[in-house]
C-alpha cells in the first residue's frame, strides 16, 4: 500500500512524492512552494496558519487522490 498523508506530512513530502496533490492543495488554500509562495512545514500547521477549519476533509481527500492512481 502507498504512502499516505496525514496532518504531519510535510508540505515538502508532498510537493516531492505527490506532485499530482499540487492543484489540490492550491485550492484548499494550502499554498507550496511550486505554487510561488514557499512555505514549508506540515499540513497542520499551514492549516492553522490560515484558519483552514476542515483539515481532516481535506486529508481524506487527498488520501483518497493518492490511492486512487493506480
Amino acid at each position: 500500500m502507498k504512502e499516505s498523508i496525514s496532518g504531519t506530512t510535510t508540505i515538502e513530502d508532498i510537493v516531492t512524492n505527490f506532485p499530482k496533490l499540487i492543484r489540490p492543495l492550491m485550492e484548499y488554500g494550502i499554498k507550496c512552494v511550486a505554487c510561488g509562495e514557499p512555505i514549508w512545514g506540515t499540513l497542520e500547521e499551514n492549516a492553522a496558519e490560515k484558519g483552514i477549519q476542515n483539515l481532516e476533509t481535506i486529508i481524506e481527500n487527498l488520501n483518497i487522490m493518492i490511492h486512487s492512481e493506480d
